[in-house]
């Protein structure tokens, strides 16, 4: 198994009726101003370098975003924001994200998410998360041998994504740390073939936060730098937050 291989396993996968028929019917009638484009209309698959040191997790695509675009967190004001805070810290190659080909390359980072088809109203089902859990849990034990860090946007995905951890190889505290702006913890290996991951919280990079002023660019790119130096990249911008 690789990652290419997994993520177009990914891109099949139709195991949850209610969003095979969502992300479908979103891609067929369009939004007025991508009525002449072809919509992607199947599950995301993660982007970014296979050996990768960092993971940023979000919470689904966003039905005119990454499920028209077919590309996590690309097409869409969420991505806009997220894609030039990477830049600024210098994990990406460039500011924005259009559509695949645009010569978007992230360094040392991989996007990822708990559920990988657009749900109506961007709230997947308990039962959606679950069933799409597996995905996650071998997109983590492919990468490993080099993640070191992951940052988690909102408080869905930090819900979803440490009973994942436990089951792939970490010890997750009980009971579970709460998710918040800011927050941070260590998780240690119960494997021999896992190393300590440093699992950091950030507010969502929705409108609802980045439009209230909830989350500025700068509250953004300081999590990205302080988990982006917890894998052992060196990224540009502000110092680590005091513990």
């Amino acid at each position: 198994m690789s990652l290419a291989l997994l993520d177009r396993e990914i891109a099949e996968c139709r195991a949850c009726p209610r969003l095979v028929q969502w992300r479908e019917r979103v891609a067929v009638e369009k939004r007025a101003a991508f009525r002449d484009e072809t919509y992607w209309g199947r599950p995301v698959p993660g982007f970014g370098p296979p050996d990768a040191r960092m993971l940023i997790v979000g919470l689904a695509p966003a039905a005119h975003g990454a499920n028209r675009t077919g590309r996590m967190f690309t097409g869409d004001r969420s991505g806009d924001v997220l894609y030039a805070a990477l830049h600024a810290v210098g994990l990406a190659s460039q500011p924005t994200a259009t559509r695949p080909g645009d010569g978007l390359e992230l360094y040392g980072v991989r996007i990822t998410a708990p559920v990988h088809c657009a749900p109506p109203e961007n709230k997947p089902t308990p039962a959606e998360r679950d069933t799409c859990r597996g995905w996650l849990e071998r997109e983590l034990d492919l990468l490993a041998p080099t993640v070191r860090s992951v940052m988690v946007l909102g408080g869905f995905g930090w819900q979803a994504l440490l009973p994942v951890l436990a089951g792939a190889g970490w010890t997750v505290p009980r009971p579970r740390p709460r998710f918040g702006h800011g927050a941070s913890i260590t998780l240690h290996p119960d494997r021999t073939d896992r190393e300590p991951l440093a699992v950091h919280g950030c507010y969502h990079v929705s409108q609802q936060n980045t439009f209230t002023g909830r989350l500025t660019p700068a509250m953004l790119e300081r999590v990205l730098a302080d988990t982006a130096r917890a894998a052992g990249l060196s990224p540009a911008g502000p110092p680590i937050s005091p513990s």
